[in-house]
C-alpha cells in the first residue's frame, strides 16, 4: 500500500473532486462523517467534548464534526481560532455559518488567540485537536504553542483529526517538539503519515485509525510516492508455490559466516532461519569450536571449518554460493576483521553483510566503499550509527540510509518497530509484520537467514528483502501468540517461519 506525501493526498483529493463533480466542501462533510461516526461511536452523550478548530480546511472538518454531533444529542463546546472572514479559509467559514444554524450561541469563537482563556479540562474531558492539519509549512508560534501546551497538561483524552497539530507529515527535523498536540487517538484520512512510523512521534499520534474517504482510486493508483507500507496482500502476490520437480540445489545455496567462541548460538539461529525459509543447502563456516554446536543443533546444514579454533581469520570460498551472508556472532577482533577486509576487497558479487561484519566494517570506515553493489546490509540503530556517524532520530536515520544506499548503491535495511528497506532507487519500504516481543536476543540472526534463503530461491532482487523481513515479523506475530511477547525467544520465531510462509500463501 502507497504512503501518501501530503502533496500527492492533495492531489488526489483534487483529482476526486474532478472526477466526482464535486465541492471541498462535500470532501469535507464526508471526512467529518467518518470522524464523527468513530466519536459517536466510542463515547455516549453524556461525555464532554471540547473542539478546537483552526482557520483552515483542518478547522472546518472539526466545525462540520461538532455539527453532526450536535444533530445526534450530543453538545460539544466549540472554539474557533481568528475568527474574522480573511482570516478564514473558505470551508471553514461556511462551514462556522453550518455550525450556528445548529448549535446557535452556545459556540465561542476567539478571534484573538492571544487573548483566549481557555476552558477548564481534566481527565474526563474528550478533546477534539482541529488546530491545523497537513497544510501546515511551519512550526506553530504564537498563541498556538500555549494552547497546545495547555492541552497537552490537561490530562484530557485527545483525538486529533488527520494528523497532531503542530506535526509535519513527513519531516519534521527542525520542529519544536514541545508545541506538538500529543494525541491519544489520531484519525487520519486515507493512510498513515511517514511521520507515523517513526520511533519519535509515537508520544504525539497515540492510536491511530485509518479512516478511508473513498478518494479517486485510479488517481490513488497514479499518484507517486517513494513510501510503501507493505502488507499480507503484497507478500501473497509475490510469494509463488513450489515446482513439484524442485530438487535442493534448485532452492539455492547458502554459506553463512558466522559464529565464535561463545556466541554459536547466532550460528545456529541464522542457519535455521535459512532452512525454515527454505534454502535448498546451508553451508556454515565457523572456527573449529563451533563443529559439536552445528552438527548437533542443525543437523541439515554443512560445516566448514575456519583454520582457528575460536573465531573467523579466513574467508575462503571453497565452492560458489547462491549467496553469501557474514555477520551473525562473529565477534569483532583484528583477526576477523582482517579476514572481513580481505574479503570486502576480493569478493565482486553481491552479499549480506550483518551484526558483526557491520562492526568490523565500522572500525574500518573506509570499507564501506568496498561493499559490493546491490549487496544488502541489516543494521539495527546502534550499528548505523557505529557505521554512518551519531543520529538521534529514525527520521534522521531514514534520511541518511536514502542518501547512502544511493551513494553506493547497496540496499539498507534499518531494523525497528518499523523495519524500513531502503533501495539504491529511493524507495522506501515499511514493514508492517512484528511485534515487541521480537526485540530479543538472536532475532536479527534469524532475519539474516529468512533474508538470504529468499535471495537464493531467486525471488526478485528487488523483492527478497521486503519478503524475508515481511514473513520474519509473520513469524514472531505467530509466535506471540503462543508466548506472548515478553516469553518469546529468538527460536520461537524459527519455529514459526513456515507456518507463516503457509499464512501468505493461503
Amino acid at each position: 500500500m502507497k504512503i501518501f506525501t501530503n502533496d500527492g493526498l492533495r492531489r488526489i483529493g483534487d483529482r476526486t473532486l474532478e472526477k466526482e463533480n464535486i465541492t471541498m466542501l462535500d470532501l469535507i462533510e464526508r471526512a467529518a462523517s467518518a470522524v464523527s461516526y468513530e466519536l459517536i461511536s466510542r463515547w455516549r452523550t453524556s461525555k464532554r467534548f471540547v473542539i478546537f478548530a483552526g482557520p483552515g480546511d483542518n478547522g472546518a472538518d472539526a466545525l462540520a464534526v461538532a455539527r453532526m454531533m450536535y444533530e445526534q444529542g450530543y453538545r460539544p463546546e466549540v472554539y474557533l481560532f481568528n475568527i474574522r472572514s480573511a482570516m478564514l479559509s473558505e470551508c471553514c467559514l461556511a462551514n462556522r455559518d453550518r455550525l450556528l444554524e445548529v448549535a446557535g450561541e452556545d459556540i465561542e469563537f476567539v478571534e484573538v488567540i492571544r487573548n483566549f482563556n481557555p476552558p477548564a479540562l481534566d481527565e474526563n474531558d474528550v478533546v477534539v485537536d482541529g488546530l491545523f492539519g497537513n497544510g501546515l509549512r511551519t512550526p506553530l508560534r504564537g498563541g498556538y504553542t500555549s494552547l497546545v501546551q495547555y492541552i497537552n497538561s490537561s490530562g484530557a483524552y485527545i483525538v486529533s483529526i488527520d494528523i497532531p497539530s503542530g506535526m509535519f507529515g513527513e519531516w519534521n527535523v527542525g520542529n519544536d517538539r514541545r508545541n506538538i498536540i500529543r494525541a491519544n487517538l489520531t484519525l487520519t484520512y486515507q493512510s498513515k503519515r511517514l511521520a507515523f512510523y517513526f520511533a519519535e512521534n509515537a508520544e504525539f499520534v497515540g492510536d491511530c485509525k485509518v479512516l478511508d474517504l473513498e478518494l479517486d482510486s485510479e488517481g490513488l493508483a497514479r499518484t507517486p510516492t517513494d513510501f510503501y507500507l507493505i502488507e499480507r496482500e503484497d507478500v501473497h502476490e509475490v510469494m509463488h508455490p513450489r515446482n513439484p520437480f524442485v530438487n535442493k540445489y534448485d532452492n539455492g545455496t547458502v554459506l553463512l559466516i558466522a559464529g565464535s567462541y561463545g556466541m554459536m548460538g547466532a550460528a545456529v539461529l541464522s542457519a535455521r532461519g535459512a532452512l525454515r525459509a527454505g534454502a535448498g543447502l546451508v553451508t556454515v563456516h565457523a572456527p573449529r569450536c563451533g563443529y559439536q554446536v552445528l552438527q548437533t543443533a542443525v543437523p541439515e546444514a554443512l560445516f566448514e571449518p575456519d583454520r582457528n579454533e575460536i573465531m573467523t581469520t579466513l574467508i575462503d570460498l571453497r565452492h560458489t554460493y547462491s549467496v553469501v551472508a557474514l555477520g551473525p556472532g562473529m565477534s569483532v577482533n583484528d583477526e576477523t576483521l582482517d579476514a572481513v577486509h580481505q574479503f570486502l576487497m576480493n569478493f565482486k558479487r553481491p552479499c549480506l553483510l550483518d551484526a558483526d561484519a557491520l562492526n568490523c566494517i565500522a572500525r574500518r570506515p573506509m570499507l564501506i566503499k568496498s561493499i559490493p553493489q546491490r549487496s544488502v546490509i541489516t543494521p539495527h540503530a546502534i550499528e548505523f550509527d557505529r557505521l554512518f556517524g551519531e543520529h538521534h532520530t529514525d527520521e534522521e536515520r531514514l534520511k541518511k540510509a536514502i542518501d547512502v544506499s544511493r551513494l553506493y548503491s547497496i540496499t539498507i535495511v534499518l531494523k525497528g518497530h518499523y523495519t524500513m528497506t531502503v533501495r539504491p532507487d529511493g524507495k522506501v519500504y515499511v514493514n508492517s509484520s512484528g511485534n515487541p516481543g521480537m526485540a530479543t536476543p538472536g532475532s536479527g540472526d534469524v532475519l539474516t537467514g529468512v533474508i538470504s534463503a529468499l535471495i537464493a530461491q531467486n525471488y526478485q532482487p528487488d523483492w527478497s528483502v521486503v519478503l524475508g523481513v515481511y514473513l520474519h515479523g509473520l513469524a514472531g506475530d505467530l509466535a506471540a501468540q503462543e508466548h506472548g511477547t515478553y516469553g518469546m525467544v529468538a527460536s520461537d520465531i524459527v519455529e514459526n517461519l513456515g507456518k507463516a510462509i503457509i499464512e501468505v500463501m493461503k
